[in-house]
């Protein structure tokens, strides 16, 4: 544990893939997908005309429901087998392969984009399954919230530097001598080269344990592949049984899914809320976002050394105040001016909280079956995500405003964060050392 070379190697998976989450999920491809791709009129399925901002909560809706049904099995079979690396590399190939393939999205090829774009999600996040499950196996108890800050640090310069350099392409279209829009394809397309490029370090540095179980009795008769099925359908419902009997991890997870709801949303549809509602200009929204990355770097950091001079139940419970104040914020603001001064206040709350709960979940989490209970922390952080965009989309096509849809989440920060502060943490952890924790249900 707390080798530099393993650390960074796991760290230059969130510097590769977090170039997509800016570019292609928040910045790029959502301006591009409502004012080129889908366009004014909007787009008709079964008889029903959506605009870009719902068709898109509905598309990141539908990626969280996918992984929402398979992560933990997924995760469960990679524990069984060691081989959490090899469905890190899977998705992840996956992911940025569909990516790269956006840059042929143009005017009207709505269905095609939005396939592509729900595969290039599930890649992203079934990747991200397997890169936190190798958190509490790198990291002491004692360092988990510093390491799992610095990873987000590391994806948030990697993040902003490849949107810099798509900034820049974006900006300059006209001295380079291409189109606006061919240069926002480029962009997206050098995202998921970015992602492929960077996580070989990753697969190159980062080592996982060899397995030591062996096909049970019960399931050698089966073809292997039936076989890891089995057996991580199997694990998955012991795990939840387990989980069940466990007071303070299960409160936590029930906390991290009501507050995780309203983070993702805003998250998710911060752009295309600020190029539908607020009618504000892409430079805006793009620089916006580079604010954010360079303060969510600093966020990580600051809210994983308050963690260690406090407690990181503390420091992220401060997070979620911060998040109450943005979306009322939100939802009074008019202006450029104010959705700069949002996207600070959004970088610092975004870098602290999305550090502090992955590894203060680590922390009370038996190492050995790591993926297995990321997988199901997984669950949790995808149900929650299935339904504040669905919820955003489904509130704008009825309204035909998205301010409700933004003041409504504070619900999710408040109930959050009084579930949050039912949590024993030191309950949780010597909790993870039982008996029944520890056993195999296959």
């Amino acid at each position: 544990m707390n080798d530099k070379k393993q650390i960074f190697g796991w760290a230059m998976y969130d510097w590769a893939n977090s170039a997509y989450v800016t570019t292609v999920t928040v910045a790029v491809l959502p301006i591009f997908f409502s004012s080129v791709v889908v366009g004014e009129g909007g787009y008709e399925i079964f008889g029903t005309r959506y605009d870009a901002q719902s068709l898109w909560g509905f598309m990141m809706s539908f990626s969280a429901l996918w992984m929402f049904i398979f992560a933990p099995v997924l995760g469960a079979i990679s524990d069984f087998s060691a081989s959490k690396k090899k469905f890190l590399m899977v998705f992840c190939y996956t992911g940025s392969l569909f990516s790269i393939l956006l840059f042929f999205s143009g005017s009207g090829d709505v269905m095609r984009t939005m396939l592509f774009f729900i595969i290039a999600q599930i890649g992203f996040i079934g990747g991200n399954v397997f890169y936190d499950a190798f958190l509490p196996q790198i990291a002491s108890e004692d360092r988990i919230d510093w390491i799992s800050g610095k990873g987000f640090a590391y994806g948030y310069v990697g993040g902003g530097l490849q949107f810099a350099i798509s900034l820049g392409i974006i900006a300059g279209h006209d001295v380079i001598g291409i189109s606006q829009s061919l240069a926002a394809r480029i962009s997206i397309a050098m995202a998921g080269l970015w992602w492929a490029g960077f996580s070989v370090i990753t697969f190159f540095k980062l080592k996982e344990v060899e397995a030591h179980e062996q096909i049970p009795l019960t399931y050698r008769s089966l073809p292997r592949v039936l076989a890891y099925a089995k057996i991580g359908i199997d694990r998955t419902i012991g795990t939840a049984k387990k989980v069940g009997k466990f007071k303070h991890l299960t409160i936590f997870l029930v906390a991290f899914m009501v507050y995780n709801d309203g983070i993702q949303t805003v998250i998710n549809m911060a752009t295309i809320y600020g190029t539908g509602e607020l009618k504000l200009p892409a430079w805006v929204l793009m620089v916006t976002l580079l604010i954010i990355q360079i303060i969510a770097l600093f966020g990580a950091l600051i809210f994983g050394k308050l963690a260690g001079k406090t407690t990181a139940k503390k420091a992220l419970m401060l997070t979620l105040f911060m998040w109450s104040f943005v979306v009322v914020y939100a939802y009074f603001m008019t202006s450029a001016r104010e959705y700069f001064i949002l996207g600070i206040i959004v970088g610092i709350s975004m870098g602290g909280s999305q550090a502090l709960s992955r590894s203060l979940y680590g922390a009370m989490i038996p190492t050995q079956a790591s993926a297995e209970f990321y997988g199901f922390y997984s669950v949790f952080d995808k149900f929650s995500s299935i339904w504040g965009p669905a919820l955003f989309a489904v509130k704008k096509h009825v309204s035909g405003s998205s301010r409700s849809a933004i003041i409504s989440l504070i619900i999710f920060f408040v109930f959050g964060l009084i579930i949050l502060s039912l949590v024993n943490v030191e309950k949780a952890k010597e909790a993870k050392s039982s008996p029944l924790f520890l056993k195999n249900t296959v």
